[in-house]
């Protein structure tokens, strides 16, 4: 009897009341939510500069739930004040925008509508570490087995704890839909590790696929991978693991298809796009749920063999739909990206780097990205070849896998494989905790017990690499967009939004970067915003600094354009003036005003210029 059980049994009724609600994972989770809910809400809310996160993506969902509350279609996914004339179609889901606007509506039936929006924004991404806990511990107890289950669930959940206080997608303000991709992330992985391979499990685990792919399309690799290690356990138990087999299947299935039909507009069902659900993934996600689901009805006398054939000639019918109906989706979603753009705007996002751009440019915070899933996978590797949970480490080393190859070409991968390191890290920490318990003079169980601990929390990683520095800013376990800067020199300040308030309503050529808060705060149309679908607007705004005064009035009046906001810190617009410097840009910056542009006066940090009418002729 270990002395856990022995203490339990030797407590008082209240303590082993207490003792029993703590061994159970849905309270274990509340609790270690609750507590870290209101830490971060303690710490972090004071301190804020703006109820809304500091990422763009967090200020143009708010812009988007606007137009939805405020009379637009469910279906119409068009931001009609992003871009040239016609607006920008945007490829988010209106799965994120329906419970955030539920809760702006709720709190505004006692709040105005701003405070309602502020509290939206702040209890959102709190509410959804709650699942982001429950998988996380349902994971380390499935991990743990009988003998180490609930100590391995409460290492999990109080690493978890470290993990959603570390990273900002839980911060309050965080609007951006990678919270919850992250939560149904670590949900599928627990759901599918059940060693008793549960019908209901299972079911849940093709929900949560199917929402994953609905929500965003950054999931895909993960999900397919998840996908693919259900087929092969199928293939490798047979009759046994059918029915949850089945289950999975036939949920993916039917999840994907109602997701398909609430979230796309029937004028749009034929069409292929590779960022979002679209007819692309959704056959490939409804055909292979019926394929798995048809497959497990096979005869139970069908042979090991038989079934590897079966899945081997579903594979390729698989491949042949994925050639056919989405060829364009076989590479990556930015691969139509005009080459000024990747030069002059996605190599500048943090989140898109690749790894030698990381290393490159922050070599001493690579280690907080890369380094948690390496060990992770060593981890799963060794429990593997000691056979200890073989399945479930199987699986969590095919997904972290996936995570930390996504993450070697777009560091944001770094985020879904560190959250999903936490459970090999856990079960480890926990008997290496209880080889310490056992024997207290063993000085090499209790070096190692506290190295792992360290070694498990990317933020350590961070904190040793730079000195600390960057790790107390961005607490090491965040991905944030460079664009977003908020230096000396940055526009877009409160003034800056009164002095484009107070301008009659217009389209607004200004940086990229600053396009979704002017949405936000202003009634103006942006020429750009920071998304690949909307090209045309940011070429238009590039083109336009680098142009010569004489030829850029003719491109302002061409695209429509009558307010300049042109700001000299960006960085965007620094480095175009350097490129340019007989460009209207450089011409701004050394106060040559041209005669069709009329100044404004502001007391923030843009310079702000009207674009004069074209003279009668």
């Amino acid at each position: 009897m270990t002395d856990t059980m022995a203490d339990e049994t030797s407590r008082p009724h209240a303590t082993s009341l207490s003792g029993r609600l703590m061994s159970r994972l849905v309270p274990s989770a509340f609790l270690y939510w609750l507590v870290t809910s209101v830490f971060m809400l303690l710490i972090l809310v004071p301190k804020a500069k703006d109820w809304i996160g500091p990422d763009n993506d967090d200020s143009m969902r708010l812009v988007e739930i606007r137009d939805w509350l405020g009379g637009q279609g469910w279906y119409d996914m068009m931001q009609y004040r992003l871009g040239l004339e016609g607006g920008t179609l945007m490829h988010w889901s209106r799965l994120i925008d329906a419970p955030v606007g539920f809760l702006i509506t709720l709190f505004s039936l006692f709040l105005p509508v701003g405070t309602a929006e502020n509290m939206a924004a702040t209890v959102w991404p709190l509410l959804l570490a709650f699942p982001a806990f429950l998988g996380l511990g349902l994971a380390g107890r499935r991990l743990g087995g009988e003998l180490a289950g609930r100590q391995t669930m409460h290492v999990a959940l109080g690493l978890g704890a470290i993990y959603v206080f570390t990273c900002s997608k839980f911060r309050p303000g965080a609007l951006d839909h990678h919270n919850a991709q992250l939560a149904l992330t670590i949900g599928i992985a627990a759901l599918l590790a059940d060693r008793g391979a549960g019908r209901i499990g299972h079911a849940a685990a093709g929900l949560a696929v199917a929402l994953a792919i609905a929500i965003g399309a950054e999931t895909m690799p993960y999900v397919a991978v998840a996908c693919l290690c259900v087929a092969i356990r199928w293939i490798w138990q047979g009759h046994k693991f059918a029915p949850a087999a089945r289950a999975f299947g036939l949920a993916l299935a039917l999840a994907i298809s109602a997701a398909f039909v609430g979230t796309i507009p029937p004028h749009l069902y034929a069409s292929v796009t590779c960022d979002n659900l679209s007819l692309g993934f959704y056959s490939l996600s409804a055909i292979g749920g019926i394929g798995l689901f048809g497959l497990t009805y096979l005869p139970a006398l069908a042979g090991f063999a038989m079934r590897i054939v079966a899945a081997l000639v579903f594979g390729a019918v698989l491949a042949v739909v994925a050639v056919v109906v989405a060829p364009q989706c076989l590479g990556s979603p930015l691969a139509n990206l005009d080459p000024l753009l990747v030069d002059l705007w996605l190599s500048a996002v943090t989140e898109a780097r690749p790894i030698t751009a990381e290393i490159r440019i922050e070599p001493d915070a690579a280690a907080g990205f890369y380094l948690v899933g390496m060990f992770a996978m060593l981890i799963c590797i060794a429990r593997i070849r000691q056979g200890r949970a073989r399945g479930a480490h199987l699986l969590f080393l095919a997904l972290i896998g996936v995570s930390w190859a996504v993450s070697l070409v777009q560091v944001r991968g770094a985020l879904f494989a560190n959250l999903l390191s936490i459970p090999p890290f856990a079960l480890l920490i926990a008997d290496l905790r209880q080889k310490v318990r056992e024997d207290q003079k063993d000085i090499k169980a209790a070096l190692a017990f506290v190295l792992t601990t360290f070694a498990s929390v990317p933020f350590f990683w961070a904190f040793i690499g730079v000195g600390g520095n960057m790790a107390i800013a961005s607490f090491g376990n965040d991905v944030a967009p460079a664009e977003n800067k908020d230096g000396a020199d940055a526009c877009g300040d409160s003034a800056d939004m009164a002095a484009l308030r107070a301008m009659a309503p217009g389209l607004v050529a200004a940086p990229s970067n600053n396009g979704a808060e002017i949405l936000r705060f202003t009634p103006q149309r942006v020429l750009t915003g920071p998304y690949h679908r909307n090209q045309a607007g940011m070429l238009a705004e590039l083109h336009l600094g680098m142009a010569s005064p004489a030829d850029a009035e003719e491109m302002l009046k061409s695209d429509g354009v009558s307010i300049v906001a042109f700001c000299k810190g960006d960085p965007q617009t620094g480095y175009l003036i350097s490129m340019k410097p007989d460009g209207l840009y450089a011409a701004l910056a050394q106060g040559k005003v041209p005669d069709y542009l009329s100044p404004v006066h502001s007391d923030g940090k843009f310079q702000l210029f009207t674009v004069n009418a074209s003279d009668p002729k």
